[in-house]
């Protein structure tokens, strides 16, 4: 099988089975989102999701938060992983909002990047989401399912991932491509136990046809 056929069938068969996947965090701005997908890192959306009603009410804004101290944030926030460090981060992230952009989260992802723990991921994440800029974010279950399945050749980095899926993948399905890839990584494709007998992309996936022979 070829490549462009390999991702022939994985695009025709997520338009199929997630015609409409999204994001699981949820959110009603970028501000929002910016801030529970910094929470999101090494945690789950659903643990996420917990905490930010009550956050987001109380700093509804960057400039809301730009005024909170680190303190303040962390005991919102110490159910998720890392609270030390995403409070820091979350605080910084909002001042840098208000003193760089006007309170704004930027579209570009050079300028997101710049924001405290933002990386390119993140970053992705936004401008893809919010603005619809074509661009997949890559974290572990998007690097992960794009190896086994051999959408990539073992690639090493994130980043490798990211540029040979923005390669061979549509720009205008680019968004959900990227929801596709993480919501198949979380419910099927898993880590430590894939659940291939749910999978119907067992004929095209390279890990599941060698495991065969």
């Amino acid at each position: 099988m070829t490549t462009k056929e390999r991702y022939s069938r994985v695009i025709e068969y997520f338009m199929a089975t997630r015609p409409n996947a999204g994001p699981e965090l949820k959110y009603s701005n970028a501000f929002e989102l910016l801030v529970a997908v910094i929470l999101s890192a090494q945690c789950t959306d659903k643990r996420v999701n917990m905490v930010t009603p009550a956050l987001f009410k109380k700093y509804p804004t960057a400039e809301n938060m730009a005024k909170a101290s680190e303190q303040e944030v962390y005991q919102m926030i110490k159910s998720v992983s890392y609270p030390n460090n995403k409070s820091h981060h979350l605080v910084g992230m909002a001042q840098s909002l208000c003193n760089e952009f006007g309170g704004k989260v930027p579209e570009e992802r050079e300028e997101l990047e710049r924001l405290p723990g933002v990386g390119r991921k993140t970053a992705n994440v936004i401008a893809s989401v919010m603005f619809g800029k074509p661009y997949i974010a890559v974290d572990t279950h998007v690097f992960r399912v794009a190896n086994r399945i051999g959408l990539t050749n073992d690639s090493k980095t994130p980043l490798e991932t990211e540029l040979e899926l923005e390669k061979h993948i549509p720009k205008k399905l680019a968004n959900l491509a990227h929801h596709w890839l993480i919501l198949h990584g979380r419910y099927v494709c898993t880590a430590r136990k894939p659940k291939c007998e749910e999978c119907g992309l067992q004929e095209v996936c390279k890990s599941y046809v060698k495991s065969e022979k």
